[in-house]
C-alpha cells in the first residue's frame, strides 16, 4: 500500500515538474517569437518590399516559428520529434492533395510577390474587378473599389488574370466620346472640345489636348476628346471636362444631337 502511495506522489511530482517545463518553454517561446515578429516587421519597413506583401511574410514567419515551438515542446518531454516530422510530411501531403486551391492561392502570393506586377497604392484592373490595392496576404489580394467595396480576389486568380496598372507610369490618358449634329463646323466642334479641356488638372505633356472626328453615324458625328492627366487626378479631370463640354458647347451654339428620322410628305 505504502509502496502504491509513493508511486502516485512521484508520478505526481513528475507530472507537475513536465507541465511547469512546457509552460516556461512556452512563455519564452512565444516571448521570442513575438520579438521576432518586431523584428521582421521592421525590417520589412525599411525595405523596398511593397507593404502589400508584409502580411503574407508575417503570416508564414509566425506559421513556421510556432510549428518550431511546438516540436521543442514536444522534444522536452520525451516525444520523438522524427516520427512526429514524418507522420507531418504524410498529413502535409494528405492536406496539399485536399486544399489544391488553397495551396495554389500561397503560390500565388509568392508568385505575385517576385513579379510584382503592382504595388500597395495602385489602381489596377483584375479580373474584371477595378481598384486600389489594400493587401496581397497568404491566399488573396485585396482591392478597395472607388464606392469603398473591399473585393478580395484569390492570388490563384490574380495570377491567371489579365492586369492592368493604371498607377504604375503615372499618369493616364482620358478619352471622352461625344456625338454632334452634322449642322456644326466639324473645326468648330474640335477647337470647342480642346477648349473644354482647359483644366488645372490636364497636363500638356507628353502631348497637349486634342480632339478628332471618330465616326460619320446615321444622325450625328462622333467625335473624341484625348487628354493626359495624373493618375491621382483621373476621376476628377474626368468628370470635370465632361461638365464642361456641354457648357462649351452650349456657348459655341454646338448641338449634341441624338438618333431622329426625317419624314418628307410629298404633296
Amino acid at each position: 500500500m505504502d509502496t502504491i502511495e509513493m508511486w502516485f506522489q512521484s508520478q505526481g511530482l513528475n507530472l507537475l515538474s513536465t507541465i511547469f517545463r512546457l509552460v516556461i518553454i512556452a512563455a519564452i517561446g512565444i516571448l521570442l517569437i513575438r520579438l521576432a515578429q518586431k523584428l521582421v516587421r521592421k525590417v520589412l519597413e525599411k525595405s523596398k518590399l511593397e507593404k502589400a506583401a508584409h502580411s503574407l511574410i508575417l503570416t508564414l514567419t509566425s506559421t513556421l516559428l510556432y510549428v518550431l515551438l511546438g516540436l521543442i515542446m514536444a522534444s522536452s518531454i520525451g516525444i520523438d520529434v522524427t516520427g512526429i516530422v514524418a507522420l507531418a510530411s504524410v498529413a502535409t501531403l494528405a492536406v496539399s492533395l485536399a486544399l489544391q486551391n488553397m495551396l495554389a492561392n500561397v503560390i500565388g502570393g509568392f508568385t505575385l510577390l517576385y513579379t510584382h506586377p503592382f504595388g500597395s497604392g495602385d489602381f489596377v484592373e483584375i479580373a474584371g474587378q477595378s481598384g486600389t490595392v489594400q493587401e496581397v496576404g497568404i491566399a488573396y489580394t485585396k482591392l478597395l473599389t472607388p464606392d469603398n467595396k473591399l473585393v478580395s480576389i484569390p492570388n490563384s486568380a490574380v495570377v491567371g488574370a489579365q492586369i492592368v496598372n493604371y498607377t504604375v507610369t503615372g499618369i493616364r490618358r482620358v478619352e471622352i466620346a461625344v456625338s454632334a449634329s452634322y449642322d456644326a463646323p466639324a473645326q468648330l466642334v474640335i477647337d470647342t472640345l480642346v477648349g473644354a479641356a482647359d483644366e488645372p488638372t490636364v497636363l500638356t505633356e507628353p502631348e497637349k489636348p486634342y480632339a478628332v472626328l471618330t465616326t460619320y453615324g446615321e444622325s450625328t458625328i462622333g467625335y473624341a476628346l484625348r487628354f493626359w492627366v495624373k493618375g491621382d487626378d483621373y476621376w476628377n479631370a474626368l468628370f470635370a471636362v465632361n461638365q464642361k463640354i456641354k457648357t462649351e458647347f452650349d456657348a459655341h451654339g454646338v448641338q449634341m444631337s441624338y438618333p431622329h428620322l426625317n419624314v418628307h410628305l410629298d404633296k
